[in-house]
């Protein structure tokens, strides 16, 4: 019986053993990747399969190699895990990176982030608010400039916005640092609320929308409330607004329900709820449909909306840990390719980062993510348990630290001394909506 037991541990050790070695993990998603060819195929079979392109791809990105001849020389000088060398030119890569296209690379995003949910499922913060056990922050970032390397852009002036590849709209979780969707958009000057409502297609009503002043608009809030999400923003300068009940006042600490727009070139039909205080020198202003206080006091708006910080930090893992600064090519498909193949590591990564916080009892912001990108790929080819070293030594050494972000300090409002909401108080009017260009791309469904 107890060699039966300890039969059992070992297996599951080893099994965490393999699934905490990042390659290991890519490899065995990879393999399922692209089906066998049928056997009556005729013809000369490929020199390099492209689940051993994508390979190599990903473990370039993921050991910090920067340019598509990495991966070439990654493919045909030495042995890539228990594939063999490739004779194959460093031109042939470069050709079939441009031709190979993101399909399949997005598919392995949508596998890996499958098994990562179910993985994660233990660690992940569902309770950062009461009312819905999804948060998620809704931006975008601008990729950086290409480098000049085609003859189509040699006479671009350096800093030209015409050296600008886009830039990426996404959808972050909050509760389980991962990326629920990405879009690239060519323009990089288009407004942000262009393809706000597309990116909204894998996020399920009743979720907590976190999003910035780039989204800020009375018709996208009244279309959130609509569709049955919630939502918390900060309040744009001078932006008019009638105030319906005041739940309570005190200076600069106001709590209470509005409608945006005083004029009738701009209104909003909803009444949402604005929340105001002063720390320091700074007056913070919140807005949110979610109009109940007792559901979502003053405290927790400030606490929850310093989360959208999350999806700058997920940027930064990608630009300045993953390289996504330094584009390899400046042909869009390759680009994308390189994108594609930074967003799959990071979801290990944070991934990584989440079960490491939940198995040691802190915080994940506790855990240093670039010390987890620096180590633990090194440390896991020895066959190193670096899972459970981050997790029983990672005070000692450094990777488990108190994290710098600043916790935002409130107010405290006492539950009594709320003014209740009249029943009788009207919250919807018939709107009118100035911005029509920007706001009518797409619908929430």
């Amino acid at each position: 019986m107890w060699q039966e037991t300890e039969s059992v541990n070992d297996r599951q050790q080893e099994q965490e053993r393999l699934t905490a070695n990042i390659e290991d993990f890519l490899r065995e998603l990879i393999e399922g990747l692209e089906p066998k060819p049928p056997s009556t195929n005729r013809g000369r079979p490929r020199i390099l399969p492209a689940m051993c392109l994508w390979a190599g791809l990903l473990v370039c990105v993921l050991r910090g190699m920067g340019s598509q001849l990495a991966i070439w020389r990654t493919l045909a000088s030495k042995s890539l895990w228990s594939y063999p060398q490739f004779a194959v030119s460093d031109q042939a890569v470069y050709k079939r990176l441009e031709a190979g296209g993101t399909d399949e690379l997005q598919r392995l995003f949508q596998e890996v982030s499958s098994v990562l949910r179910v993985r994660l499922a233990p660690y992940a913060r569902t309770r950062l608010t009461s009312f819905t056990k999804t948060v998620v922050a809704l931006d975008t970032t601008t990729l950086d400039p290409v480098a000049r390397t085609l003859p189509s852009l040699r006479d671009i002036p350096p800093g030209d916005k015409q050296l600008l590849p886009g830039k990426l709209a996404g959808v972050f979780d909050i509760g389980y640092q991962q990326w629920l969707s990405i879009h690239h958009i060519v323009d990089p000057n288009e407004n942000d609320k262009v393809s706000a409502r597309k990116m909204l297609a894998d996020v399920a009503a009743g979720a907590l929308i976190l999003a910035d002043m780039g989204y800020f608009g009375f018709e996208w809030f009244d279309d959130l409330t609509d569709s049955g999400y919630f939502w918390l923003s900060r309040l744009r300068q001078k932006t008019s607004y009638e105030v319906q009940h005041v739940y309570y006042e005190d200076g600069d600490t106001f709590d209470g329900i509005v409608f945006l727009g005083v004029y009738r070139a701009d209104r909003a039909k909803h009444a949402v709820r604005l929340v105001t205080y002063r720390h320091e020198s700074t007056l913070h202003r919140y807005i949110t449909n979610v109009l109940d206080p007792r559901v979502f006091p003053l405290a927790d708006i400030a606490r929850v909306y310093a989360r959208r910080w999350d999806f700058e930090m997920a940027i930064k893992l990608l630009k300045r840990e993953l390289k996504l600064h330094l584009l390899w090519s400046a042909k869009p498909t390759v680009i994308l390719q390189q994108v594609w193949a930074a967003l799959i590591i990071a979801q290990v990564l944070h991934g990584l980062q989440l079960e490491i916080a939940g198995r040691a009892g802190v915080d994940p912001f506790d855990v240093s993510l670039p010390l987890i990108v620096e180590y633990f790929p090194k440390w896991s080819y020895d066959g190193t348990d670096v899972l459970k070293v981050f997790v029983e030594h990672g005070r000692q050494v450094g990777f488990i630290r108190p994290s710098r972000r600043i916790r935002p300090q409130t107010p405290f409002i006492d539950p009594h001394a709320l003014d209740p909401l009249p029943p009788n108080l009207s919250l919807y009017r018939t709107p009118r909506y100035a911005n029509r260009r920007c706001n009518r791309r797409g619908e929430l469904h």
